[in-house]
């Protein structure tokens, strides 16, 4: 069992504990001194680390993706951590709980895939929910669905993020419909539940989060059109109309060639999911930054590469709810924390 976790650990402290290396690489010091640079990790983040002595050593205990544990020291470097390493060995994976090591979602793998097949066995069309069935009741398909991250970084990256992703885009599906007409909500459920599917083939993640080879080769989209070829194969007379209609879901739910989407959305639905999941990663990944500076003194996030600029993430919410108590509003504040 883990002792202190990477957000918990504070300059000065003396630590013994197990990590996940995601970074190994040999340097040389000015002097001509080789050094071992590593990154350890958990779930709670990464921290840079270093072993100046017996690099050459002590390097051949372990390599990328094992577990190790370390002896050290955390020192201040460069406005952020640094831990010094006296000590390092590789620790057996069948004494390690993973979800200590790889961020995972707050919800309970199982409670997800029971709200899963609850959607599931509510949608109309006999052909979309055997379809669906076939994934849900396949054991592999099942058992990676559980633990697949949406992304290796973007969104929703972490241990059950990829069911989650789909949950939130079934939830807003159902909005969705309820506002326009003329809307085939089961085959929009069906491409929310599919959008992705590849991904627990894409990525891999019983270490650190990757691409796996046929990821790299296929992608994704690729990968899950084939899987939805080999279940519809098993099913007497899916629809015909209704397979193109679900496949075109996925190979243009990118929205855009250059996003990587095969094709760009070209009926209602398919436009719609494009949207729904843009949002719904785009959010997550937002939100998720927010709340990991905000313990930084600034109303504003760091710099995001992927969006090209800052995240307000100032204290309006507080500032609104003070605003309401002093003036003795009637409003119920619960509702608007909501």
């Amino acid at each position: 069992m883990k002792n202190i976790f990477v957000n918990n650990i504070k300059e000065k402290d003396r630590i013994e504990d197990i990590f996940l290396v995601a970074k190994k690489e040999m340097g040389m010091s000015k002097s001509g001194k080789p050094y071992l640079n590593i990154k350890l990790m958990d779930k709670t983040g990464e921290m840079e680390a270093r072993v100046w002595d017996d690099a050459e050593e002590l390097s051949k205990n372990f390599k990328r993706n094992d577990f190790v544990e370390i002896k050290g020291n955390a020192l201040a470097y460069q406005g952020g951590l640094q831990l010094n390493i006296s000590e390092i060995s590789k620790v057996d994976e069948d004494t390690i709980a993973i979800r200590d090591f790889l961020p995972t979602s707050d919800r309970e793998p199982e409670e997800m895939m029971a709200e899963l097949g609850l959607i599931v066995a509510g949608i109309k069309s006999n052909s979309i929910r055997n379809l669906l069935t076939a994934f849900l009741e396949d054991e592999e398909i099942r058992n990676l669905l559980t633990l697949a991250p949406a992304a290796k970084s973007m969104h929703h990256p972490y241990l059950g993020g990829l069911l989650e992703h789909i949950l939130s885009l079934c939830r807003l599906i159902d909005g969705v419909t309820k506002q326009y007409q003329n809307i085939n909500k089961d085959l929009l459920l069906a491409g929310a539940i599919l959008h992705d599917i590849g991904k627990i083939y894409e990525l891999k993640f019983e270490r650190t989060f990757d691409y796996s080879d046929e990821g790299r080769l296929l992608g994704h989209i690729t990968i899950g059109i084939g899987m939805i070829d080999k279940k519809m194969e098993a099913i007497p007379k899916f629809p015909r109309e209704l397979a193109l209609l679900l496949k075109h879901m996925l190979l243009s739910h990118h929205g855009h060639l250059e996003f990587g989407s095969p094709k760009r959305p070209k009926t209602v639905e398919a436009v719609i999911l494009y949207y729904l999941d843009d949002m719904d990663s785009k959010v997550q990944s937002m939100q998720s930054l927010i709340e990991k500076e905000k313990g930084v003194d600034s109303n504003w996030t760091s710099y995001h590469k992927l969006y090209e600029r800052y995240i307000y993430k100032g204290n309006y919410r507080e500032q609104e709810e003070n605003r309401f108590a002093d003036e003795n509003s009637e409003v119920d504040l619960e509702l608007f924390k909501k």
